[in-house]
């Protein structure tokens, strides 16, 4: 297939951008209710990767599933999530996605197809394994993506999941957010080899893209989500990017005045932004970019006013969410 034959139309170009744009400005805000201390706990932010998401779940459904990690407002975001309700799961109100008890590390939409971010890293490996051999039984064409940093790759579950996928012909795709860290050790002291090989080894067909480019990520997704979804079996993608916050925000805090990265590396990678590199593509229609700009920001601002007006989670929740059958004692 040539490169226009597998390129979005201007339509698609232009929701994809609106996608990005809406993960990015809101964990700019996000990032500055933190600093301000209006958040009643971490968050660990998706900024410089929202390419790879958005590009993989363009090309998702409602039924198709999703698996994602600590750093998963984008991916919640991209497959369809309700901004308002993320929002006041992050400020622990009870009209958040989790009723305010899961926070940021935890967002999840069963109806969605979000089978929830998650604390545990690597978890996500297993889970969509699970799931991708569920579609597969149901025969109903459902598709399962699994995102995941370069540092989950050095879990074991990833090996044992790679394996099972392969064998059974599974309807998973694997998307490697390669973004050069695993929390403040730099991927080169920690992760031996490349990343891509482990899954060549299990024979799974496989894509290493830029993921700043979300065109370059849309193509591969296209080809690994129809193939999934024809029952050709897993696909493996690779995706480079880079993290432009830190592991989560105010590590300041307890790294001491200590540094892992240099400030110059991370001014050279703002210089490859995912959004701005998109929006170039589209700055001939101005007024259209500003109707697109402009939405987005009127619902991060909705968003933001919601969660701060509704109600705190309600703590006795834990008693019926946490323990089978003990809500009524």
């Amino acid at each position: 297939m040539s490169d226009a034959a597998a390129s979005p139309s201007r339509d698609v170009l232009f929701a994809l951008y609106e996608r990005m744009l809406l993960i990015r400005r809101t964990e700019e805000r996000l990032r500055d209710e933190n600093k301000a201390g209006n958040l009643p706990g971490a968050v660990h932010l998706y900024i410089g990767e929202e390419a790879i998401a958005t590009g993989v779940c363009a090309h998702l459904r409602d039924s198709d599933m999703i698996t994602s990690t600590h750093r998963g407002h984008g991916h919640y975001l991209a497959k369809g999530g309700d901004l308002k309700a993320m929002m006041a799961e992050i400020w622990a109100k009870r009209t958040g996605i989790c009723k305010g008890m899961g926070g940021s590390m935890h967002v999840a939409d069963f109806s969605k197809g979000i089978l929830g971010a998650n604390g545990i890293v690597g978890a996500g490996f297993a889970i969509a394994t699970g799931a991708a051999y569920s579609a597969m039984l149901a025969k109903q064409g459902r598709v399962v993506a699994d995102f995941f940093g370069d540092g989950a790759s050095n879990q074991g579950t990833f090996m044992e999941s790679l394996n099972v996928a392969s064998l059974w012909k599974l309807p998973l795709v694997f998307v490697c957010e390669h973004n050069r860290f695993s929390e403040f050790s730099p991927a080169s002291t920690v992760t031996s080899g490349e990343i891509v090989d482990r899954a060549r080894a299990f024979r799974i067909p496989s894509h290493v893209v830029d993921g700043n480019d979300v065109v370059a990520v849309w193509r591969a997704a296209k080809d690994a989500i129809d193939r999934a979804r024809g029952g050709g079996g897993p696909t493996f993608i690779e995706a480079h990017s880079y993290r432009i916050q830190g592991h989560l925000e105010a590590e300041d805090l307890f790294l001491g005045g200590q540094r892992y990265r240099e400030s110059g590396e991370i001014e050279e990678w703002k210089g490859r932004c995912p959004v701005a590199r998109t929006r170039k593509q589209l700055e001939s229609d101005v007024a259209r970019l500003q109707e697109v700009e402009a939405r987005v920001a009127g619902q991060v601002d909705a968003a933001v006013r919601f969660a701060q007006t509704s109600e705190p989670a309600d703590p006795e929740l834990a008693l019926s969410l946490m323990f089978a059958e003990q809500g009524s004692h």
